[in-house]
């Protein structure tokens, strides 16, 4: 087992300290929050994922908390950069968390070799930046050279948010990129219980069924930079042209969902990310694609595939508002009942959330937003704050309520008990954003039910 140091702990850096933490490792996540780093040591993280709390308290032996450089780093063997890249002004990633780390792990190397891993999503080439920041600040530290102390190594991570902890144990496959031989050695030992499934699963996280070896892909550094941003953006590229063909199926009169499954079954395309909807969020997609944007230009290249994706992500939350506009005439003063906040279910992210961008719309048109999310209310509350109203209930939520429009697909909703809500409403219309409620039994309890890419429904007598 092998001592790791793992700086930054947002989504990606704490699962992945949770994760290898419970394999076995003897695992240092630095954060320089002071009050996030109090909170985990209480075992509390400062976000909401599934199964997290369990797997802290299951890995708490091996599992240390601070926000001092020198307690992490002198002693590990492998350092991840997990910290944040936002978006910059000019679309490219903001690197000055990743600075700040590369400089404070140069400072405090240790007296072995030590594997540099960057799991921030950084910009082809930033392997080579991260290296000599490292370098300088060993060197300026302690007035020698650096050569052979450390290496530097691109491992991606491909984590989804609300299943973090499922895809860091159980992987489609681990990238690692590196000039040295030494960097991708350390890495396949560190990943060997997953590459080789051996460890026993959590009782909460059970190993997939079929789950075979994990593929282990070794690549030079900017390769492995640039897989990353390749995967997210193709998954966006996925989810927008479903959302075009949506467009083409109302006028049409088809129905998306059948074409999705009919295209998606070809093994050559898959079902996955062909859902019709409200568009793509999130802390990744959004950032990945205008940095891809950002490094198309540097080099000279438009990328207009990636450019149009955007587009027509931003046209999803229009289109919701028009459906709303062709119902209600206006929403002025119409009071919009929302349900979910979150960019995607399973998590309390907010960042570019769609939901949000539509409440933004709805807002400069004169509407009142009403919102509720099974989770991600407390956030909102501080994030977002009084633009939106917040309701805890479905009974609060509903009341009075010209329209309710369902933003992120939470299966609490389609459990929700819609006869008996019904007269709760003062018109009882449904804009189902994400295809996920059950049109049909909506229709018959006195619904006029609306989808993406679907025929629409009214009211229908149900036959007793």
């Amino acid at each position: 087992m092998k001592r790791v140091a793992v700086v930054g702990t947002g989504y990606v850096g704490l699962a992945s300290a949770v994760s290898l933490a419970y394999l076995g490792h003897e695992v240092v996540a630095l954060d320089v929050d002071e009050e996030k780093v109090r909170g985990l040591r209480r075992g509390q993280p400062p976000f909401y994922e599934p199964h997290l709390r369990e797997l802290m308290a299951l890995s708490r032996e091996r599992l240390f908390f601070t926000t001092r450089y020198e307690e992490a780093i002198p002693g590990a063997e492998v350092v991840f950069i997990a910290v944040g890249t936002p978006p910059a002004p000019d679309g490219g990633p903001d690197l000055s968390q990743v600075r700040q780390a590369a400089e404070g792990i140069g400072r405090h190397l240790g007296e072995g070799f030590t594997v540099v891993a960057n799991k921030s999503t950084v910009p082809v080439g930033s392997g080579n930046f991260v290296g000599a920041l490292v370098r300088r600040a060993f060197e300026e530290t302690h007035g020698k050279e650096a050569d052979g102390r450390f290496a530097v190594a691109s491992n991606p991570e491909f984590l989804r948010e609300g299943q973090a902890l499922q895809d860091s144990l159980y992987p489609d496959r681990i990238v690692v990129g590196a000039e040295d031989g030494r960097a991708i050695q350390a890495l396949r030992e560190l990943y060997e219980p997953i590459l080789e499934q051996s460890f026993p699963p959590p009782p909460f996280l059970p190993r997939p069924e079929r789950m075979g070896a994990v593929p282990f892909l070794t690549t030079d550094l900017a390769s492995a930079e640039l897989i990353k941003y390749g995967a997210n953006a193709f998954l966006a590229l996925k989810i927008s042209f479903i959302n075009e063909l949506a467009a083409l199926a109302e006028r049409m009169g088809a129905d998306i969902r059948e074409v999705a499954r009919g295209i998606g079954l070809d093994a050559r395309i898959g079902l996955r990310f062909l859902q019709a909807g409200l568009g793509w969020g999130g802390s990744c997609f959004p950032k990945d694609t205008l940095a891809l944007l950002a490094m198309g230009r540097e080099y000279g290249l438009r990328l207009p595939i990636v450019e149009a994706a955007w587009e027509v992500n931003a046209r999803q939350r229009e289109r919701v508002v028009e459906k709303l506009l062709g119902e209600l005439k206006t929403l002025k003063g119409k009071t919009i009942a929302l349900l979910g906040l979150s960019f995607k279910p399973h998590t309390d992210d907010l960042r570019d959330s769609p939901a949000l961008a539509l409440a933004r719309l709805l807002l400069e048109r004169g509407a009142f937003v009403r919102a509720h999310d099974p989770v991600a209310l407390p956030r909102a509350r501080r994030e977002v704050g009084r633009s939106l109203e917040y309701a805890e209930t479905p009974e609060a939520v509903l009341a009075g309520a010209d329209a309710v429009v369902l933003a992120t697909d939470w299966p609490e909703y389609r459990t929700w008990p819609w006869r008996e809500l019904r007269p709760l409403l003062r018109r009882a219309l449904v804009v189902d954003a994400r295809n996920h409620l059950d049109g049909e039994a909506l229709a018959r309890a006195g619904y006029r039910y609306l989808g993406v890419g679907i025929p629409d429904l009214f009211p229908v007598q149900e036959v007793v």
